[in-house]
């Protein structure tokens, strides 16, 4: 009798009812087990999941279901990261509440989720968005405050003009805002900020020992922070020069060695002594506003055509008096970094070689490559910024770059201007404190009170939370809160005033998702963590998510960790022991007609054919050929998109979960295809027929392993495969795991059919049965619901999710065979495969029937064959 096929749509929800009924993904905090936390970087409700959260869902599906079966007790929850401008957005363009279209998605995507089959523990589900969960940040925030780790100044910021609030520097990507795309402005407002630069180095330090990182991210950290040693090096200024009389401009350095290459000084338009040049200058002035006006962002500054303008102010050089270089104002200097002043070298460093160019300033090499000859030395259109011997710089010729450093340093230390040395090492990171304040409604209230008589008050943490007002407006731009008739106007809870204002401000979102991990290990607790739970399950173990996270997400997290220490919280540094950065999900683009005609069009619209060799693509509905494009990120605007909904639909949660997982390394991309999906699609029907169409005469048999025998063949091949998966779930190298099972499933094609027609011996049918539970219990992770399904039909007890992780057999999984390389006059020209144990005269007899030797040989003896023992031949002609 035929079997029916496996039907995704019937046991799919029906073993998620189950395990739902059965709470098989509660976890507790007070099991004895050891523990094992893994998380995925929660998701953003938009309305819809896309093919990447289920690629990155999955793998964290895998190892938690994996880690459950080796005995650890598995924290793996979800919650949503809801706070940010898109709501407001939203409330905007479609004139709903940001709430309301916040919980409307957070809702869509949690059935879409759900419907994946994921083992989540959604006991411990909250949104960012909860006055429940930011009542505990606000509560943060005051302990930070009370231990000097928030601040409030007045500062430069980066101003998005489109969503009309402040961005971190990290938000602004080459010039625009990270979300609306905007050129960003630079304004000055007081902000809020945290003090993540009191851990600069400890951040930095602290990188070497995350060996469980990759190398990409924790480079990228190392960049971000920026930590350079350099000096500070106070220049005279000649005081005819000066508009106001100042004496000297401090400029920090990491190349002192460089110093007799200089031909010019550069300081920001926001720097003390532009401001006076500005004064007495409208040209320059008009210049500093332009500055201003320009993006913040460092890369926006490389990318930027180098600007400046003569300020008429004269520098001595610090080691000749009697050489004076010109002050100029530039665009590329900023306030924040260094001094906000440089010297500018133009044969060592490309920006200042542009700039001379520009302005027609000397160009003197001062560093060549050791193998250069002097004579012939040039500097072009290209800066030589590598290390090297000095030139050109008197006392300092033929020194290393190195050498020339401590040279100069030591001779300026000592050296005195106006009392005091002209030079002192520093240490400066590129890193900035964190500015947290946003102008915008839909993000975490900022728990302080401005009173005139009081200045800045914190809100009781009685108070809390401060929740935002429901009745709210979006007709105008800029933040509601502003123009809330009711809810800015407080007393002031220090002196009772009636007059007070609330802070209108409201956190970066970023500060939402810097502890949301700490909080699912006790949601329910009135302080922000329990501190003895949060020491259990922290750092998680396994974290997951995109490299696009690398520095700000995980950056601010590891500030937070350290921070949440400083106040009590917990007693670690580091909130992530194991990081994983999984790659894209891309699909090849469709579209037809050209530049501002150009329509794309989505995959499911499509029907690709391949004929002799040749791919087109044609429209579904009318047959038209269009274009096929460049294979690229899934994203709307390309119409590249392949709904989960669809694909699950038509093919089931496990054959998404399955291709996802199988077709390229986890760390890089993987392209979707119609073609690989219905082939994880004809896997799953396989698996399920094999099993199905043996399971009568498998449910009658006991499981055991054979030692010898027709059966000894299957239970090694089951074995070896079990062993080797392990290794790869431990690694998460899934795509390998898919590869070993595809191949298991393979060895036990033609014996599971001779079980099935009744014509396997007892002993081979028992062989079996241990096999394809081992089966089973290997793709459980990947594919839960048909792993339920294929162990119920074997006879099975309880559910597979609940089962411990078989153990292979030692015995089974040892390698009968070697492979001993074969070299021909010490070259290697073969490989011989042989039995383990054979000895040296059936090794010799083997090689001299390999064909490399016997041509080598040309019917001849050899001189001699040298064996070492499991290790290599070499045969001597």
């Amino acid at each position: 009798m035929a079997t029916e096929r496996y039907n995704p749509r019937d046991a799919e929800p029906r073993w998620q009812q189950e395990w739902e009924a059965g709470k098989v993904f509660e976890t507790s905090n007070d099991d004895p087990r050891e523990k094992y936390y893994v998380l995925e970087m929660f998701p953003y409700p938009s309305g819809r999941i896309h093919m990447g959260h289920v690629r990155n869902y999955t793998m964290g599906d895998v190892v938690a279901r994996y880690k459950r079966a080796r005995g650890f007790n598995v924290l793996h929850p979800m919650g949503w990261d809801a706070f940010g401008m898109p709501a407001e957005n939203a409330a905007m363009e479609r004139g709903v509440h940001p709430a309301s279209w916040t919980y409307q998605n957070i809702a869509s995507m949690k059935a879409q989720l759900k419907v994946m089959g994921l083992s989540l523990d959604w006991n411990r589900e909250f949104a960012t968005c909860d006055p429940a969960y930011y009542q505990r940040q606000q509560h943060l925030f005051l302990d930070f405050l009370e231990k000097g780790l928030v601040y409030r100044k007045q500062s430069k910021v980066n101003w998005d003009p489109v969503d009309n609030t402040v961005l971190a520097n990290e938000q602004v990507i080459d010039g625009r805002g990270w979300r609306s795309g905007a050129l960003v402005e630079q304004r000055e407002l007081t902000q809020w900020f945290f003090r993540i630069t009191d851990f600069s180095q400890d951040l930095l330090d602290a990188l070497d020992r995350l060996d469980q990182w990759p190398e990409k991210v924790r480079l990228m950290q190392k960049n971000w922070i920026g930590r350079s040693e350099g000096l500070l090096v106070r220049w005279e200024l000649d005081a005819a020069t000066v508009p106001d009389g100042t004496t000297e401009l401090t400029v920090y350095t990491t190349r002192p060695d460089t110093l007799f290459g200089a031909s010019f000084l550069a300081i920001s338009a926001d720097h003390p002594l532009a401001k006076e040049a500005a004064d007495k200058n409208a040209e320059i002035e008009a210049f500093c506003e332009e500055c201003r006006r320009a993006g913040t962002s460092l890369a926006a500054l490389e990318t930027a055509e180098k600007k400046g303008i003569d300020t008429g102010i004269r520098a001595r050089h610090p080691l000749d008096p009697s050489w004076e270089l010109p002050v100029y104002v530039a665009n590329f200097v900023l306030m924040d970094y260094g001094t906000g002043a440089i010297f500018g070298c133009p044969s060592g460093d490309q920006r200042d070689l542009d700039f001379a160019r520009k302005y027609g300033l000397p160009v003197i090499p001062v560093v060549m490559p050791r193998e250069a000859d002097q004579a012939s030395f040039r500097i072009e259109n290209e800066a030589y910024v590598g290390d090297g011997v000095m030139i050109n710089s008197r006392f300092l010729d033929g020194l290393s770059t190195e050498e020339a450093f401590e040279t100069v340093a030591s001779r300026l230390e000592k050296e005195m201007l106006g009392g005091a040395p002209r030079a002192e090492r520093k240490v400066n990171f590129r890193l900035r404190d964190w500015g947290i304040s946003r102008q915008r409604y839909w993000g975490c209230p900022i728990p302080v009170i401005h009173c005139d008589d009081c200045g800045v008050v914190p809100v009781p943490k009685a108070d809390l939370p401060v929740t935002l007002p429901p009745d709210v407006t979006f007709d105008k731009p800029g933040n509601p809160l502003d123009r809330h008739p009711t809810w800015r106007h407080v007393a002031c809870p220090q002196c009772g005033r009636d007059d007070a204002r609330r802070e209108t401000d409201t956190m970066d979102t970023f500060v939402d998702s810097s502890w949301y991990f700490t909080r699912f290990t006790a949601p329910w607790e009135d302080n922000p963590t329990d501190p003895k739970v949060a020491n259990h399950w922290l750092p998680v173990d396994q974290y997951i998510g995109g490299i696009e996270h690398a520095i700000l997400h995980l950056l601010y997290s590891r500030f937070f960790t350290r921070a949440m220490k400083v106040t009590g919280h917990v007693a670690m540094d580091e909130p992530f022991k194991g990081l994983f950065t999984q790659g894209m999900v891309v699909h090849e683009t469709y579209s037809r007609g050209q530049g501002a005609q150009r329509e794309w069009i989505t995959p499911a619209e499509v029907r690709v054919e391949e004929i002799d060799g040749e791919r087109r693509a044609l429209l579904i509905e009318t047959g038209e050929e269009i274009a096929i494009g460049s294979i690229e990120k899934m994203s709307k605007s390309k119409k590249n998109v392949v709904d989960p909904d669809d694909i699950i639909g038509s093919y089931g949660a496990d054959t998404a979960r399955f291709f996802v997982l199988s077709d390229s390394p986890p760390d890089r991309d993987v392209i979707w295809s119609e073609a690989g999906v219905e082939g994880a699609h004809r896997f799953v029907q396989r698996v399920w027929r094999l099993i199905a169409e043996a399971a009568e005469n498998l449910r009658a048999s006991e499981a055991s392993p054979a030692k010898e025998g027709e059966g000894l063949a299957i239970s090694q091949a089951a074995h070896r495969t079990l062993r080797a998966v392990e290794a790869d779930y431990d690694k998460l190298a899934f795509n390998k795991a898919v590869a070993r099972i595809y191949e298991l499933v393979n060895v036990l094609a033609a014996p599971l059919t001779q079980v099935a027609g009744g014509k396997a011996d007892q002993a081979v049918t028992a062989a079996v049965k241990d096999a394809v539970a081992i089966l089973i219990n290997l793709i459980a992770p990947m594919m839960p619901h048909l792993a339920e399904e294929c162990w119920r039909e074997i006879g099975g007890d309880g559910l597979i999710a609940e089962r411990a992780w078989p153990s292979f057999d030692p015995a089974l999984v040892v390698e009968n065979e070697i492979t001993l390389p074969v070299q021909i006059n010490g070259k290697k020209r073969a490989d011989l495969t042989i039995a383990r144990d054979a000895d040296q005269s059936a090794i010799e007899s083997a090689v001299l029937a390999l064909d490399a030797v016997k041509t080598a040989l040309a019917g001849s003896n050899p001189k001699k064959i040298i064996v070492v023992p499991q290790r290599i031949v070499n045969v001597v002609v």
